[in-house]
């Protein structure tokens, strides 16, 4: 018996070498595929299970037969015979495969030490078996013509493999794992790797933002095409008796103003462009806290889109400057003194050398040693360009009409560097006061002040001065910001009020000016805080038809000049141009061409405070409105004196005529004296306008009057 057992065992080792290193890798390969599997696929392991107890009893009857075949060799060697060869027996490959895995079977079950390690055994026993099922199911699948593959209920995420692949290369077992993975087999959280969790996460943010953007153009067009419905007057009653939410209020205006923007689709059918126009009116003046015709005034200078920024502008506070007294400090000195005691500022503009913004400070600017030393002056920075507009030489003769509290004043001393004389005037003694400190304060000693009213120094002052600044009183419309009182205490019957105080002022202005002046003088600045035209371009086209003077340049397009300026504007974000142009036509009116050379500075265009500059050059004394009334006046004159002499000539003629009849008929000749007393007397001359004297028409009668035809005679 012994005998037989180790001629199995050589039998069994003289089998390929290459078949049993096949089957060694295949089962190390399908214990791993097998750790790998999800732990759902239990039947697999069942059916393992089953294959594995047949495989075990086959291998014990393939020994059994072993060891008959091995004995019966032994006598047949004994007495010298050859064994014959059986050809009904089964392939040796097979036989030695079946023998080969019942050995390791038993030799794995006898090595196991523990039930741990018999279960890892018994399960890569089983892996083996099953291997060798598949492979033998495989063989008979190819004679018999049976389908290929797995057929349980697991094959969705089973893939079938083919004995020569498994037997290719190690590799195999990655590429069958990955396939599992894209066939849709479960893969855990902490399998991912952090690249894919990535890529997965930036998948679905692009996805969230292309459904977003997909809604957003759906919400686009249905606001662009849909009707905004006005609210009819039973909803207007309803909203006096409650108060309307400002959010209401401004989606209102923002629908409203869209419809104007495309008005022929939007618009709701039997409504007029003017029934939209007075309900935004009437919202924006509720939102705002206006009043209701400042707003109309607004709307017709701006458009819809414009007014609601200029309104919201006008509600922001605007930057705190300071201009730098250069009679006593410079401004690089006076920023490291402010830096140091806590202030952020920044230099204000690249058109001014003088002016600082102040962002934050931890102490009063108007209160700092610096200020009360005198080394600068709060002022706005929209208050300094008419001064620079006006552009005082050292020397000159100047004047400023409305001085208070000295801003100005100060800064054109400032730039005439002390040398000159200018005259700060201004109506009321105690806004007076303030100038005076602050001239003091500053270091100013070539000013003086008087008390005057501007409108009579005309005829005071005739042909004084080189150069005038008139910063005339006006409304305020430019300066809300400052003072929100202007909301609800001026009206439009106050800005013409206004307007008719500035007309007077500006021309008492120009008369004080002298056109003769040979230090290049003869302008004038005139300037607002204000926006409305009517106290602007109307005021000066007035003064353009009253005397005979230009607008000209202001000299503040330093935006426009320059392209390293306008460069650095544009990376600052600064207004790259001084203001706007003036308005040449308003409504109906239609102003001088030449106003367009005036500039407009708007809170929400500028930055900076409403205000209007405008720079006139005096050309000679001629009063235009004047020298008409006399030149008028001189031709009435004459042809009055023509028409009674023409008359006095017709008289005489008929009294010659009737004294020759009554002297053919033998009655008397009256007397002299009568003759002289019957010829009328002349008429003292009054000045009286011309008379247009029309040329009288024929009274036209409906007869026709024509002429008989003559007759031919032809001698018959």
């Amino acid at each position: 018996m012994g005998r037989s057992l180790r001629s199995g065992r050589v039998m069994k080792s003289l089998s390929p070498p290459n078949k049993r290193a096949g089957r060694a890798d295949t089962g190390r390969r399908a214990a791993a595929k097998s750790s790998k599997q999800p732990p759902k696929k239990t039947s697999v392991s069942v059916r393992k299970a089953k294959k594995e107890v047949e495989s075990s009893s086959e291998s014990e009857e393939a020994d059994d037969h072993e060891e008959s075949s091995v004995s019966s060799d032994s006598e047949s060697g004994d007495s010298g015979e050859e064994p014959e060869h059986d050809t009904r027996r089964q392939p040796p490959n097979q036989a030695d495969e079946d023998s080969s895995d019942g050995s390791d079977n038993d030799e794995v079950a006898k090595a196991a030490p523990s039930p741990l390690k018999k279960s890892a055994a018994g399960n890569e026993s089983s892996e083996d078996s099953s291997d060798g099922s598949d492979d033998e199911g495989h063989d008979d699948g190819n004679q018999n013509g049976s389908k290929q593959g797995f057929t349980d209920e697991n094959a969705d995420w089973l893939k079938p493999k083919k004995k020569a692949s498994l037997l290719d290369s190690d590799d195999d077992g990655d590429d069958d794992d990955e396939f599992d993975v894209a066939a849709g087999g479960d893969r855990s959280s902490d399998d991912e790797m952090e690249v894919e969790r990535e890529s997965r996460l930036i998948d679905e943010e692009m996805e969230a933002e292309k459904e977003e953007a997909r809604l957003e153009l759906r919400r686009t067009i249905t606001q662009n095409t849909e009707v905004f419905h006005l609210p009819t007057a039973e909803e207007l009653e309803d909203d006096e008796d409650r108060v309307v939410p400002p959010s209401e209020l401004r989606a209102r205006i923002e629908e409203i103003l869209s419809v104007l923007a495309d008005f022929k689709n939007r618009r709701e059918a039997g409504r007029s462009r003017s029934e939209y126009v007075e309900r935004l009116a009437a919202d924006m003046a509720e939102l705002f806290g206006y009043l209701q015709e400042l707003v109309d005034y607004f709307l017709s200078m701006f458009g819809p889109s414009e007014c609601l920024e200029f309104l919201e502008a006008s509600d922001k506070s605007r930057p705190l400057v300071v201009r730098v007294n250069t009679l006593k400090a410079r401004r690089k000195d006076l920023a490291a003194a402010l830096m140091k005691r806590g202030v952020r500022l920044d230099p204000l503009a690249p058109w001014s050398k003088v002016g600082l913004k102040i962002y934050e400070s931890t102490v009063p600017i108007g209160a700092t040693p610096e200020y009360l030393a005198g080394h600068y002056m709060l002022q706005s920075a929209a208050s300094m360009c008419p001064v620079m507009a006006l552009a005082p030489q050292p020397g000159d003769r100047v004047m400023d009409m409305s001085a208070a509290p000295g801003g100005k004043t100060s800064y054109i001393a400032q730039l005439m560097r002390n040398k000159g004389v200018v005259i700060a005037n201004d109506l009321k003694p105690e806004r007076q006061k303030a100038t005076v400190a602050n001239l003091h304060r500053l270091g100013v000693r070539n000013v003086v002040t008087c008390c005057y009213d501007g409108r009579k120094l005309g005829s005071q002052m005739r042909n004084s001065f080189d150069r005038i600044l008139l910063d005339a009183p006006c409304s305020g419309l430019g300066v809300i910001s400052r003072d929100p009182s202007v909301k609800i205490q001026r009206t439009i019957p106050d800005v013409k009020r206004c307007a008719h105080l500035q007309k007077e002022l500006l021309v008492a202005a120009i008369d004080s000016l002298n056109h003769k002046s040979k230090k290049g003088g003869g302008f004038m600045v005139y300037s607002t805080c204000s926006v409305a035209i009517a106290e602007n371009e109307e005021v000066v086209n007035y003064l353009l038809s009253k005397r005979d003077v230009k607008i000209v340049e202001t000299g503040l397009d330093f935006g426009k000049s320059f392209a390293s300026l306008f460069l650095l504007c544009y990376i600052a974000d600064l207004p790259r141009r001084a203001g706007k142009p003036g308005f040449t036509r308003f409504e109906h009116k239609r102003f001088h061409p030449s106003l367009a050379l005036t500039r407009r500075f708007y809170p929400h265009v500028n930055n900076m405070d409403g205000f209007y500059v405008a720079k006139i050059q005096k050309l000679s004394d001629k009063h235009k409105g004047e020298e008409e009334k006399k030149t008028a006046a001189a031709e009435g004159e004459k042809i009055e004196d023509s028409a009674q002499t023409d008359a006095d000539k017709g008289s005489n003629k008929y009294d010659n005529k009737s004294k020759k009849k009554k002297g053919k008929g033998g009655k008397k000749r009256r007397d002299n004296s009568e003759d002289k007393a019957a010829v009328p007397e002349k008429r003292p001359k009054i000045s009286a306008p011309p008379t247009i004297q029309v040329p009288s028409k024929k009274k036209s009668t409906n007869a026709k009057m024509t002429k008989p035809r003559r007759m031919r005679n032809t001698g018959m």
